[in-house]
């Protein structure tokens, strides 16, 4: 490896990373450009993305571009990926990480809330990734990567939606890796514990008696740390990982095996 992929990993990589506008996603965002990609930028709201769109550009002189995505909307996924695609004349990288939550009991969900989950953590990004993936294997290959969760390995209280959701959507993934592995397409799933992002601080950081059985159940004692899902979403898309396909990566401290 050349000091240049050691030091940008992604130069020359072209990625599309969905629910880029804060959290996780903006430092996917940010860890990416650093690493090299250019970068199509999605979220609901395209214009909260103009500014950091062109601060990463001018930061890491890599080309971004932005495009506004409601994934909630069905017509969505089988026109971003081409909108994406045309924008940068090609791409060989998806981060599926849009997603949402609502928090419930079992007893307390509702069908309107189900519904959302599954379409926007779900059906949304599963149809992404296999346009995507069909896309990559015509010409040649890439990587399609899966914000998934570590909900979608082990049961969590009050997720029951977003628990089915991510499940299926890591299934989704292994399938992709399955049929595409062979023309050149990887397809990996990352699957966090509580990352403490702005929101996620004050779900679970500022609620000490809430997360206290939480980090009961992490060997390590504490969540995880937006760039620590980050640098695996680079090294996953990277040639450093080139013989990674159809995994489950934890980002957990050892929640899954507690």
């Amino acid at each position: 490896m050349s000091p240049e992929q050691q030091q940008r990993p992604l130069s020359g990589r072209k990625a599309l990373i969905t629910g880029a506008s804060r959290g996780i996603g903006a430092d996917i965002a940010r860890a990416c450009a650093a690493a090299g990609a250019d970068l199509v930028l999605t979220a609901r709201d395209g214009a909260a993305l103009e500014a950091p769109a062109a601060r990463l550009a001018a930061q890491h002189g890599v080309r971004t571009a932005v495009l506004a995505a409601d994934l909630a909307d069905p017509k969505v996924p089988d026109r971003l990926w081409d909108e994406a695609s045309s924008l940068m004349a090609g791409l060989d990288v998806l981060v599926n990480n849009a997603g949402l939550s609502h928090p419930e009991t079992v007893e307390r969900l509702t069908t309107a809330h189900f519904d959302e989950t599954l379409q926007v953590n779900l059906r949304a990004p599963a149809l992404l990734a296999a346009r995507a993936g069909a896309a990559m294997a015509a010409s040649g290959g890439g990587v399609v990567l899966t914000i998934a969760s570590a909900a979608a390995l082990r049961p969590l209280a009050e997720h029951y939606a977003y628990s089915t959701a991510k499940a299926g959507l890591v299934m989704a993934t292994r399938t992709l890796a399955l049929e595409l592995g062979e023309r050149g397409v990887r397809a990996n799933s990352i699957c966090p514990t509580v990352v403490l992002t702005d929101m996620g601080q004050k779900v679970w950081g500022e609620q000490p008696d809430k997360a206290a059985p939480m980090l009961a159940r992490i060997p390590q004692s504490r969540f995880a740390r937006p760039r620590e899902v980050s640098d695996v979403v680079v090294w996953l898309a990277s040639e450093a990982a080139s013989m990674i396909n159809g995994a489950e990566i934890p980002v957990d401290g050892g929640y899954l095996v507690s």
